[in-house]
């Protein structure tokens, strides 16, 4: 490992980025605002080159195994699918070093994809920041309260959670057997919303809304924050984010759902988008499900919704047209 940078603050940590994508350059430039030095950077990409130059000044744009050789904190920011071959590569060639700190930011795994470099003596570590990156410094602000999933060896947690602290944001520690959960959660809360929202949207074009997200917004905004808000204030007993649930299904009026199905079917029929009335479906019967069980509707509503939208389900199927 290199020297410290002059003027670098006692305690703080030479830090390598590898894999200057979105997340890796955002949060090498936050580590280096709390005082840490980032003593090499790999960007192979165009656009992870002028992440680097905008992110990063003067950092050096370095291969993968110089930017190990020379960091006592390497931050693996890399693909989920490309995590595990590299850390193994890098034990090979023999790149991991005694007390090096090790930390990937995959949510998807703990620290087992690191057991290579903790063979090598690396401390391993697995931080995942649970929030979307541009790769710009709009970024930055968005850290600052960010929750952070950390995994880790127990001795070593605490090295985790204060780097997360360092950089403005909430660590929250999740058992190696929960990550894969924890991020399956996240994925289809974040990105099935965006799918969720395109959907709308295309609709909405379709009934002649000219500025479709112009309408959502509003809309979409004032319910996630009624529903976020509620599944944390959650008891136990209490229904948690479905309290926020407004509409037909809360109501259980079936012949506004059965109007949504035939007028969604129609759209499907005739842009062969039948992504739209299937998850209208799934999710309504979702819905049904939990509006029953928080007692939102009764049971007599709760079946009648469920026989609309099973009966939905074959018609579509049946009459369904190839994108």
């Amino acid at each position: 490992m290199s020297d410290p940078e002059a003027g670098r603050r006692p305690g703080r940590l030479g830090v390598g980025v590898v894999g200057a994508g979105r997340v890796g350059a955002v949060l090498g430039n936050a580590l280096r605002a709390a005082g840490h030095a980032v003593v090499g950077a790999s960007g192979i990409s165009e656009d992870s080159r002028e992440r680097i130059e905008t992110l990063l000044p003067g950092v050096p744009n370095l291969e993968v195994p110089d930017v190990v050789e020379r960091a006592e904190l390497v931050l693996l920011a890399v693909p989920d699918d490309a995590l595990g071959p590299l850390v193994s590569g890098l034990a090979d060639t023999g790149a991991w070093q005694p007390g090096q700190l090790a930390i990937h930011t995959s949510g998807r795994f703990g620290t087992a994809v690191l057991e290579p470099a903790r063979l090598g003596g690396a401390i391993p570590l697995a931080i995942h920041p649970a929030m979307t990156f541009s790769g710009t410094s709009l970024d930055l602000a968005r850290l600052e309260g960010c929750t952070f999933a950390v995994t880790g060896p127990a001795p070593v947690l605490p090295i985790g959670q204060a780097l997360v602290v360092e950089i403005g944001g909430e660590p929250v520690v999740v058992d190696e057997e929960s990550r894969g959960l924890y991020h399956a959660a996240l994925a289809h809360g974040a990105n099935h919303l965006v799918v969720l929202v395109a959907q709308a949207a295309q609709a909405l074009e379709a009934a002649g809304i000219a500025s479709p997200g112009r309408v959502l917004a509003p809309l979409l905004d004032a319910a996630l924050e009624s529903a976020t808000r509620s599944a944390d204030v959650r008891d136990g007993v209490g229904p948690g984010a479905i309290a926020a649930l407004t509409g037909p299904v809360s109501r259980g009026d079936v012949g506004t759902v059965r109007r949504h199905l035939t007028d969604l079917s129609a759209l499907a029929a005739a842009s062969g988008a039948t992504d739209v009335p299937d998850s209208y479906t799934e999710l309504a019967r979702g819905a049904t499900r939990r509006a029953l069980a928080s007692h939102r509707i009764d049971d007599t509503a709760a079946q009648a919704l469920l026989d609309a939208l099973d009966g939905a389900t074959g018609s579509s199927r049946a009459g369904r047209k190839t994108p």
